[in-house]
């Protein structure tokens, strides 16, 4: 705090005493630091920012277009490519939406599983976030640190679903195959010495006068302010609201295990930070007491409309195969409707809303990315501070171009 006000009364004093001329600077769209291809317009007095514009639209893939000629289940793989740091979220979020306007239950071990996948995911969220946001101000080591756990938690998405990055798992009533022992074996084992590797993390951060000098105090938002942009997740908490969906609209087995929603205080990026620590310490909680109760049984809806019959039970006569075809073809059909649905996922609220015809694809379908409601916070939180900011203000909010631009 004393290093940060003394920086700050240095620029005061600097910008009283010197005359700056007005200019345009485009960052981007090749810029490393935007964390994908995003141009940013800033304009500046001498080395403060007065407006940061961004400008979106380079790695647009017409996501939410495609949908409407895919069935509900060629969807899924669609949605790992929106925020590939956290792909698993992204499936969970698509299939909840998609079970809401079915109005099936799923299966209770299937729903611990999923609560399992997830809570892994926002720790790999979490991981990388930290290590590219340490590497963008300058920590290098804190990069190596993180992608260590990264890796052996990437290691156990393999073996559940063959993939690392854009991983498939998620189905329409359940999951796509059980959990084995090993993977069970290995995650208990991983969340044993994880909390050794958080304090490893703050070790090298905690009193980094670096760190803190570029993190405290930097890109405040206000709780309210937060809200009128639509923030959500780590950056909404940053600021002071208590407010998470896993909570206070529980889904998945959120609602049977213990654990507390951390809040920040200052809504700066060293509040965001110490957030997203405290969340990983959290999903270590959740995933603990899962793997404890994970009871036995289905890990898939017994609703034959939409899935198959278990192998080994089906009926090898006409009516079956032809099902068979259609749910392969045309996808299993949805009554007519419509729906939002949000999840909680690593950066915010990503929610689904999908208008139904009552055929095998959804009529409509649009995306809320948490990613592009928070990059419209972006020349509010930068207002004020120095263009070698930036790079940290864009970084805290955890954006993804790919679920911008979708």
């Amino acid at each position: 705090m004393v290093l940060s006000s003394l920086r700050q009364t240095v620029l005061n004093d600097l910008d009283s005493s010197i005359q700056t001329d007005q200019f345009l600077l485009n960052m981007g769209p090749q810029h490393p630091s935007t964390h994908g291809v995003l141009r940013v317009l800033l304009d500046l007095d001498g080395e403060r920012i007065k407006r940061s514009i961004p400008d979106l639209g380079y790695l647009h893939r017409g996501t939410e277009k495609i949908a409407e000629y895919r069935t509900y289940n060629q969807i899924i793989p669609m949605t790992d490519r929106l925020d590939y740091v956290s792909a698993m979220a992204n499936n969970y979020a698509f299939v909840r939406a998609v079970e809401k306007l079915l109005e099936i239950k799923v299966p209770e071990r299937a729903e611990y599983i999923r609560t399992i996948v997830a809570e892994v995911q926002r720790i790999v969220n979490h991981l990388f976030w930290l290590g590219t946001q340490a590497l963008d101000i300058g920590a290098m080591s804190v990069f190596f640190y993180t992608f260590r756990e990264r890796e052996e938690l990437l290691d156990l998405f393999e073996m559940i679903c063959g993939a690392r990055l854009t991983s498939n798992y998620y189905r329409v009533g359940g999951v796509d195959a059980d959990l084995p022992k090993e993977f069970i074996t290995r995650l208990y084992k991983f969340l044993d010495a994880f909390e050794g590797n958080i304090k490893e993390y703050n070790i090298l951060l905690e009193t980094n006068r670096i760190w803190l000098a570029r993190t405290k105090n930097i890109a405040v938002i206000t709780g309210e302010d937060a809200i009128n942009f639509g923030v959500s997740g780590p950056s909404l908490r940053g600021s002071g609201v208590d407010y998470d969906l896993r909570k206070y609209e529980p889904y998945g087995v959120y609602d049977q295990v213990e654990w507390n929603v951390p809040v920040g205080t200052n809504g700066d990026v060293y509040d965001r930070y110490w957030i997203r620590i405290e969340e990983m310490r959290e999903s270590s909680k959740i995933i603990r007491q899962c793997l404890d109760k994970l009871p036995p049984g289905r890990i898939l809806t017994d609703d034959h409309k939409i899935t198959f019959p278990d192998k080994g039970k089906v009926m090898h006569n006409m009516e079956t195969l032809i099902h068979h075809f259609l749910l392969v073809v045309q996808g299993f059909k949805v009554p007519p409707g419509d729906t939002y649905c949000g999840t909680e996922t690593p950066k915010g609220e990503l929610g689904f809303y999908i208008v139904s015809d009552g055929s095998g694809k959804p009529y409509r379908m649009k995306i809320r990315a948490p990613s592009f409601i928070h990059i419209g916070a972006l020349d509010h939180m930068a207002k004020g501070y120095m263009v070698a900011d930036i790079v940290t203000i864009f970084g805290t909010l955890d954006i993804v171009m790919g679920e911008c631009d979708r």
